[in-house]
């Protein structure tokens, strides 16, 4: 299988010679392994996937460290939390850098651990799905932002069919031709349920917790509504926010908080749901091929979760903690809109926000090539906000090439994240 280029290469090496441990996480098949391989072919690695490695470094931790001496790459720590003290004993009585690279895919509980074992002494970096960039090798490392000097930096990634990646998703075995692509989702989610779901938690029944991800597929791009997924799985809300944060922390969804300002009285303050990898959630929710998923009742959902994963990977892969500076809005404030020559009222919403600097970056997401002023009308609702500014905001679409829909409004091709 060839090796497809990570954006993430360049800041791993860096911190290589930074910090004395290096962290990568992010879910299952993301491609952690094979990148360690990749940039320290020749450090020796261990994979605590072997029961046996495994075991040893429960029950001998000290003899396992002094018969493993850094550098040295450990692969699925998260199988041995408690190594984490031999490690951070070994980087006090070292001065080297780049002793200890470790990999695993439960990424909140490996962040955790190694902010509490390991701090000022580990690099803790998020490896996504593979990005659009990267799967078409595409050599553009800049993070999403809907600016003049970003259109004018960026090119167009060179694409066929944006709904066959959309729906093949971002894991790179299935960039493998050989890899059928029912065959290996089957295998991804059956791993997932009996290793990290029950590792994180005491599921006992996996077959209602596969549920529970079908009917969260099902609301990828949705505010998320426990009460709702309660009723449908047959389970208390109660265990549903339970299993939402399993999802969140193996790395499988994203909860996208919303924007919170005091002046904004009117604001929804209930998070929305989006699968990190719009394959995994296609298979989920039985779209089977590209054409059906295109053409169906979910398309704009998918093409939402889409957009939203890419601009996140764009900032993930330049070591940016986006969770801090992105959101959504939607109020009771009413706007007035025109379809077919009707007015009609509906709720404000602005699909995405982004914030640098003090300013504020709206972002619409919609499927359609052919966009009205209208559906931006909401990003006028940031100008209430006096400690902030409104930049130029932007609708992402499936226009052919960049232009300009509003004053201070761009129209961005999907293909331009």
């Amino acid at each position: 299988m060839k090796y497809i280029k990570r954006s993430l290469e360049k800041l791993i090496l860096k911190a290589s010679k930074s910090f004395k441990t290096v962290l990568l996480t992010g879910a299952r098949q993301t491609g952690k392994t094979t990148l360690l391989k990749q940039l320290f072919p020749k450090i020796k690695f261990l994979t605590f996937d072997d029961s046996f490695l495994e075991d040893q470094a429960k029950n001998n931790p000290d003899m396992f460290m002094a018969m493993n001496e850094p550098p040295i790459v450990l692969d699925e720590i998260q199988y041995v939390p408690s190594l984490f003290r031999q490690i951070k004993m070994s980087c006090d009585d070292n001065k080297k850098k780049g002793l200890y690279y470790l990999s695993g895919s439960q990424p909140f509980k490996l962040m955790n651990l190694a902010s509490d074992s390991l701090a000022g002494r580990v690099s803790i970096i998020e490896l996504s799905p593979l990005s659009l960039r990267e799967i078409t090798d595409d050599k553009f490392n800049s993070p999403f932002l809907p600016t003049m000097e970003y259109i004018k930096k960026r090119k167009a990634t060179k694409i066929g069919n944006i709904w066959e990646i959309i729906h093949k998703g971002g894991y790179p075995e299935l960039y493998n031709s050989k890899t059928d692509w029912q065959m290996f989702y089957s295998n991804y989610v059956k791993t997932y349920l009996e290793r990290d779901v029950r590792d994180l938690t005491a599921v006992q029944n996996l077959d209602v917790f596969r549920k529970f991800m079908i009917a969260c597929a099902a609301r990828t791009g949705q505010i998320l509504n426990y009460s709702n997924i309660a009723d449908e799985i047959g389970k208390d809300a109660n265990t549903v926010k339970s299993w939402v944060s399993i999802l969140e922390a193996s790395g499988i969804i994203y909860i996208l908080e919303p924007f919170s300002a005091s002046v904004l009285k009117r604001a929804i303050k209930t998070p929305k749901l989006y699968f990190r990898d719009t394959g995994l959630a296609a298979y989920l929710t039985r779209w089977l091929t590209p054409e059906t998923l295109a053409n169906g009742a979910m398309s704009g959902a998918f093409f939402e979760t889409f957009c939203i994963s890419e601009i996140l990977k764009s900032y993930s892969n330049n070591g940016l903690d986006y969770r801090y500076f992105v959101s959504y809005y939607r109020g009771k404030d009413k706007k007035i809109t025109t379809k077919n020559g009707e007015k009609k009222e509906t709720e404000s919403e602005i699909d995405f926000i982004i914030e640098e600097n003090g300013i504020l970056y709206p972002v619409e997401i919609k499927q359609s090539s052919n966009v009205t002023a209208d559906s931006t009308s909401a990003f006028q609702i940031l100008d209430k906000i006096p400690e902030k500014k409104r930049g130029t905001g932007a609708v992402i679409c499936m226009c052919s090439q960049p232009g300009i829909l509003r004053e201070n409004v761009f129209l961005i091709p999907a293909w331009y994240i």
